[in-house]
């Protein structure tokens, strides 16, 4: 995919961790990636799926930390213009926690708080990248926002992103899951989150596995704590969502043989 295309994608997933060793260790064991030193910091880890890297690990900031900042997952969303995308982002009541900033022979990224809190990373790439269509294993296949104002968080990421409607489901006294993407395919949703849900405000990232029950039951073995049990979505696939030992939220999401791609695990959110 050229990088003219990559606008709204989501390219990259970074682990801010307070233990990187012990979260290596766990991510390693249930989704089967290979990890490297980066070779322009031995310190940062790249995580590897067959098909070539998706994301890396790092320690969690001590600033990061000491604004409260738990570990998580922060996800990289490309776009032409870096600076352009933060200002925009501003304007429309985003908090900047880290400004534009080169990372070497790689590109410009920033990390943002939308309105709600939730954390991102608006990225222009340095060359051209390529994203699989369907995901492959090992990589990311799905994005879902739990969020204060669904409406206003899908305005605010269409204008940063151009990110379109798609399909919606109506979940009853939650509300209404909205779906987003290009072209009619959807890649995520959005969702208002409940005040009893046991998943917090932010993005969940969702990583194709070839079985989303399996990684489930060695959750608890390994340290994590199973938050939604492994379940259908439309299309046969199956999900499953977790804490890691460290308290950052993650999600599997296995998809059915018969399709080999990946279909819409709609409305995880809803727990």
């Amino acid at each position: 995919m050229a990088r003219a295309t990559l606008r709204g994608r989501f390219v990259w997933h970074e682990l801010l961790t307070t233990d990187p060793k012990a979260a290596i260790s766990f991510y390693t064991r249930l989704i089967g990636w290979k990890t490297k030193a980066w070779e322009k910091d031995p310190s940062y880890t790249v995580l590897q799926a067959d098909s070539g890297p998706v994301g890396g690990v790092m320690l969690l900031p001590p600033e990061a930390k000491a604004m409260g900042a738990p570990s998580h997952w922060l996800p990289y969303i490309a776009t032409p213009d870096v600076n352009a995308t933060v200002e925009t982002a501003v304007r429309r009541g985003a908090k900047v926690l880290k400004p534009v900033a080169p990372i070497p022979d790689a590109g410009l990224f920033a990390v943002v708080a939308d309105p709600s809190g939730a954390t991102f990373a608006p990225f222009t790439p340095q060359t051209p990248m390529e994203l699989n269509e369907p995901p492959h294993q090992g990589e990311f296949s799905w994005h879902e926002l739990a969020t204060t104002d669904q409406a206003k968080a899908l305005e605010f990421y269409q204008e940063l992103f151009g990110w379109e409607k798609t399909e919606a489901m109506d979940m009853g006294p939650a509300g209404v899951y909205q779906m987003f993407g290009f072209a009619g395919k959807s890649m995520g949703g959005i969702y208002n989150r409940a005040k009893d849900a046991k998943l917090p405000l932010g993005w969940l990232s969702y990583t194709v596995v070839p079985d989303s029950k399996r990684v489930a039951s060695v959750v608890p073995e390994a340290g994590g704590k199973v938050i939604t049990e492994p379940m259908e979505v439309p299309g046969g696939g199956i999900i499953a969502t977790f804490f890691d030992p460290q308290g950052a939220t993650f999600a599997v999401h296995s998809i059915a043989a018969a399709t080999a791609k990946a279909q819409e695990p709609a409305a995880a959110g809803r727990r």
